[in-house]
């Protein structure tokens, strides 16, 4: 599936711009999430490659990772962030988001390249998924790749009640439940790629060569953007914590902290528009193909 006739590649450009946006602002109300949209994108499109497919479904696909989690913007934040196990309740609330995206989507002109990656997700080959219980095959292709990178994601990233773990960790927890709640075949070449080591550039990562930083004092992570330069002070979006940037040996980035909070204009969550303007015009070409 590549552009819908009624939409040039001049137009798409656009389009595909406020897409990228959305779901950049959804991400940027969660500290602890900083860069989970960009890595699951990632992690899609190297399966998708590993499965030869066309450039404009990889690239579809590609978009449909970044585009997963749009419906959160429903959920409260209080529920998205909770460090104790979800009541029934909760978890009721959190299962409405892939429905959400839908309706958030539903008169976007490229809505139906990305529908399958938000709403089913989580749907899972034993059929014990949300929200249709598909089982198998039923599930779509791209609901099957992001599903099992967007766990892969959740289990090696930090959040509010745990760290991430190991990448082998994830991979054998993915490797134990393959037919139930991964897809088979698409778990399995997830397994392959971390073996031999294709996935530790993404994981902890906010993009290519730049990774994660987190806040000493309370755990959140601090999204370091590629116009981000030595001295440059950045905030904890949590507890407000400033901390100066340098970089160490090898050219790593790594922050120390200044003993001062930021105001509330330097603590704001933002857009990284250098790389959506990337992402934009590599899902444009591939598409419009």
């Amino acid at each position: 599936m590549s552009l819908p006739d009624h939409v040039s590649a001049q137009l798409a450009e656009p389009l595909l711009l406020s897409l990228y946006v959305m779901a950049s602002v959804v991400e940027a109300r969660d500290p602890y999430t900083g860069g989970h949209l960009w890595r699951v994108s990632q992690f899609s499109r190297l399966l998708a490659e590993d499965l030869g497919l066309a450039r404009s479904e990889i690239a579809r696909i590609t978009l449909g990772g970044f585009l997963h989690d749009l419906g959160k913007v429903g959920v409260p934040d209080a529920i998205l962030n909770k460090p104790d196990k979800l009541t029934d309740d909760e978890y009721a609330i959190i299962k409405t988001h892939p429905d959400i995206g839908r309706r958030l989507l539903a008169n976007h002109p490229l809505a139906q390249l990305v529908h399958a990656a938000i709403v089913q997700h989580h749907e899972t080959p034993d059929g014990r998924g949300y929200p249709a219980g598909l089982v198998g095959d039923a599930i779509p292709l791209e609901a099957r790749i992001v599903g099992v990178c967007d766990a892969f994601d959740a289990m090696t990233s930090t959040r509010p009640y745990r760290r991430g773990m190991p990448i082998a960790k994830a991979l054998a927890i993915i490797a134990d439940n393959l037919g139930r709640q991964f897809d088979t075949d698409m778990g399995s070449r997830l397994i392959r790629l971390g073996e031999s080591g294709q996935l530790q550039h993404i994981v902890g990562h906010s993009e290519p060569g730049i990774p994660l930083l987190v806040c000493e004092f309370c755990g959140p992570t601090m999204v370091v953007q590629r116009d981000t330069q030595p001295g440059d002070i950045l905030h904890c979006r949590a507890c407000g914590g400033g901390y100066a940037l340098a970089l160490g040996d090898g050219g790593a980035a790594q922050v120390s902290y200044t003993g001062k909070l930021g105001s509330a204009y330097e603590v704001e969550p933002s857009v990284d528009v250098a790389l959506i303007s990337e992402l934009v015009g590599e899902a444009t070409r591939a598409l419009a193909t």
